[in-house]
């Protein structure tokens, strides 16, 4: 990964100046207006970050995402996470852990970022390999996610998590095979890791089997899947469910 990134949209760029990542220049177009838009210039005179004007044309040329929302900023590269940085971020909570299984498409990796974030999962594990990483698209997806939840990318999933089994993380597969997911035996309050799969073929075999439980949500419609972001978005919220009300399980 290079030194710098070029982010896009105003909700990635915003949330990148109030997490204090370095940005190095901001792009406006010179019609850009609204609360985010002032915030961005608001924060950009605070840090003597420069504000410099593109015009539409211009910045569509340059756009990767197709949506920058007239605003684009170069920052400081993203830094994945170490397991043991996103383990310790858990602190005396028992860790709540997002696998994903060879997410590809930007946008499901981005919206799961952007649920996970937000359902208070302690940090994202992907695999070095087949599988999105960190990029522009996937930060303009995360709506800003991507500043506050570490991301850890590692070159072997299954000995990633035999090593976390080892440390007592019960960990949980959205697959079609698996049981009810209100009706599993899962303490989604203890320290459990929650894998999603790609998109098309799911959760690969060997991730399957080191998986403790596998959960499905009912289909009860024509269409027999849901997307990965959606099946995952689900999932993390029963554990939210659990981890607010306990009594939840009953």
């Amino acid at each position: 990964m290079s030194e710098q990134e070029i982010i896009e949209g105003r909700n990635p760029v915003l949330e990148t100046l109030r997490a204090r990542r370095r940005v190095y220049r901001i792009w406006l177009q010179p019609d850009a207006r609204g609360v985010a838009v002032r915030e961005i210039r608001r924060l950009a005179a605070e840090d003597g970050i420069p504000v410099e004007e593109m015009d539409g044309r211009t910045m569509a040329q340059r756009s990767k995402t197709g949506h920058p929302q007239g605003v684009m900023a170069q920052v400081e590269a993203w830094r994945y996470a170490t397991v043991d940085a996103i383990l310790a971020r858990a602190g005396a909570t028992p860790p709540f852990l997002l696998v994903l299984d060879g997410i590809q498409d930007p946008q499901n990796f981005g919206s799961l970022l952007r649920t996970a974030e937000t359902a208070g999962v302690h940090g994202v594990i992907i695999p070095e390999h087949r599988a999105v990483g960190l990029t522009p698209a996937v930060a303009r997806a995360a709506a800003g996610a991507t500043e506050y939840i570490p991301v850890a990318r590692v070159t072997n999933l299954v000995r990633t998590m035999e090593e976390l089994k080892r440390q007592g993380i019960w960990f949980v597969g959205a697959d079609p095979t698996g049981m009810d997911y209100w009706q599993s035996p899962v303490d989604w309050c203890g320290p459990v890791g929650l894998v999603v799969g790609g998109e098309g073929k799911g959760i690969s075999r060997l991730v399957r089997e080191h998986c403790d439980a596998l959960l499905r949500l009912p289909m009860l419609g024509r269409i027999s899947s849901l997307n990965a972001s959606v099946a995952g978005g689900i999932l993390m919220y029963e554990a939210v469910r659990w981890r607010l009300n306990p009594a939840a399980r009953n």
